[in-house]
């Protein structure tokens, strides 16, 4: 009966091992992007996000100067208007924001006047 009991405790203990390896692969899968690379998120980046492949759970990294700019996870009519839709659309102040992307469209706009329909404001589809 001792010996059952071992057993059954180094099977629990790979089990737990395994279980940890599969959720660091997971976490280990998640990239990190730079909105507009070394120039930061700023104007005319509609085209930033061609050519490369997210995932849900892909991190955006929005840079610029604290109130100079903001960032507005909006829908797509307010990604197409540029106006905060829905009216409760998460507004990022930071001058650092880091987004995690959900599967699906993502549209992320600045809301300073005259900022969104000068190009800042991108489209992420991420699978």
């Amino acid at each position: 009966m001792a010996n059952r009991g071992r057993g059954s405790a180094v099977t629990a203990a790979v089990v737990l091992c395994l279980l940890a390896v599969a959720f660091q692969f997971e976490v280990a899968q998640a990239a990190t992007y730079v909105v507009g690379g070394k120039s930061g998120w700023t104007f005319g980046l509609t085209g930033w996000p061609k050519g490369k492949k997210f995932k849900a759970g892909d991190v955006l990294v929005f840079n610029y100067m604290k109130g100079l700019h903001n960032v507005v996870a909006v829908n797509k009519a307010g990604y197409d208007g540029c106006s905060t839709s829905p009216r409760n659309a998460k507004v990022f102040t930071s001058g650092k924001d880091r987004i995690t992307l959900v599967k699906g469209l993502n549209n992320f706009i600045c809301t300073i006047p005259g900022h969104c329909g000068s190009g800042m404001k991108i489209q992420v589809l991420a699978s």
